[in-house]
């Protein structure tokens, strides 16, 4: 079971982007065409509003809703949450319910650390494998930022890595068929027990921090056979 985790905004109360839910359509399709054999479901969630709006985090919330009512609707299966920027950091914090079992946290949009503020949290992350994906030249989110939380979470749970997609931006479209290869690979191999690419296989097992800057190769997914 995979549920996808639209765009979100840093602070609104204004409702769901009909935008943003489209546009994690054309990754749900290709997870969904490529986990049919083994009767992958895969759904977009739509939020009840947009903003994540401080500690009230409102779209982790929508996301642990989802997984909930995913878990009720299909029974006892393990889920993987895929999100994107805002949807991203949501993954994250809500990829600590029972039924999840990994986390694809594409772009992920995270808080500047403030000294004042708790850190963004990891420990909910313990025995799930988790992938970031970040452009090194996002505009919008700072991949530091997604580094240093996976670098903190690497001490806590070794089934973590993260790819580098050297000159995209935040939209990732620049190598899209990488990432939606990279993705697909992952989201596969944690639901179903493959055996991950051999590049995937090899971040997860290298220790910071070669796992967690390893870059996404321009053509991966083109020779990869399951």
């Amino acid at each position: 079971m995979v549920l996808l985790l639209p765009e979100g905004e840093e602070a609104s109360r204004r409702g769901a982007s009909p935008l943003s839910y489209a546009a994690q359509l054309p990754l749900a399709r290709a997870l969904a065409r490529a986990g049919r054999a083994d009767g992958l479901a895969c759904h977009v969630v739509r939020y009840r509003c947009r903003g994540w709006n401080g500690p009230d985090a409102l779209l982790a919330g929508d996301a642990e809703r989802a997984v909930s009512e995913a878990v009720e609707r299909y029974g006892d299966v393990p889920v993987c949450l895929v999100g994107y920027g805002m949807g991203g950091r949501a993954a994250l914090r809500a990829g600590g319910h029972p039924a999840v079992n990994s986390v694809l946290a594409l772009a992920p949009w995270l808080p500047e650390n403030d000294v004042a503020a708790e850190p963004e949290p990891v420990r909910q992350l313990a025995g799930r494998r988790v992938l970031i994906v970040h452009g090194t030249n996002d505009e919008r989110t700072d991949p530091e930022l997604s580094y240093r939380l996976a670098e903190r979470l690497k001490k806590a749970n070794r089934d973590v890595c993260r790819f580098e997609v050297h000159s995209d931006r935040h939209a990732l479209r620049q190598h899209r068929a990488e990432v939606t290869a990279l993705s697909v690979d992952f989201v596969l191999g944690a639901l179903f027990g493959g055996a991950f690419a051999r590049p995937v296989a090899d971040a997860l097992a290298a220790p910071p921090p070669l796992g967690l800057r390893m870059p996404l190769a321009a053509g991966f997914g083109r020779s990869l056979r399951r």
